[in-house]
């Protein structure tokens, strides 16, 4: 595992592990709370679990793309795993774990390496990781009001 290519982000939501599975295992509904997720289209019979497969729409300022993914791991109330195929290429997941007191931490880790054109491994170092920990962490907030409304 390249751990210099590595992002992980983590976020308490007040509510139990099966509230927030209830939003997080609808992949379709990840643009409401993913601010660089424009849409997201199936390219599998699946919507969800093992073997699920779609393109997401992602914008980034002025760069967008074609995020393709498929879904390789779904741990029923607990984790989904994804390989992003397309262009960028690498894998991400989604744990959460009981936090206490009702509440839940919910972990986003992502393995991302980055075409040429977007000066690959460089580009990532100098640049991605910042971004995309920034936007992903306002993402997890996002998240966060709309279970904990």
């Amino acid at each position: 595992m390249n751990r210099c290519n590595e992002i992980v982000c983590r976020v308490i939501i007040h509510a139990p592990p099966e509230t927030v599975w209830a939003v997080v295992r609808d992949i379709s509904s990840h643009v409401s709370w993913m601010a660089d997720a424009e849409s997201i289209t199936f390219t599998s019979a699946l919507t969800e679990g093992v073997g699920t497969e779609f393109d997401c729409v992602t914008k980034i300022g002025p760069i967008s793309l074609v995020d393709k993914m498929r879904v390789d791991s779904w741990d029923e109330g607990w984790s989904m795993g994804v390989s992003h195929v397309g262009v960028v290429t690498g894998v991400g997941e989604f744990r959460l774990r009981h936090a206490g007191d009702g509440a839940t931490e919910f972990t986003w880790r992502e393995q991302l390496t980055f075409p040429w054109w977007l000066a690959g491994q460089a580009g990532f170092l100098v640049a991605g990781r910042w971004v995309l920990t920034a936007i992903w962490r306002g993402n997890l907030r996002r998240l966060k009001k709309i279970i904990e409304a």
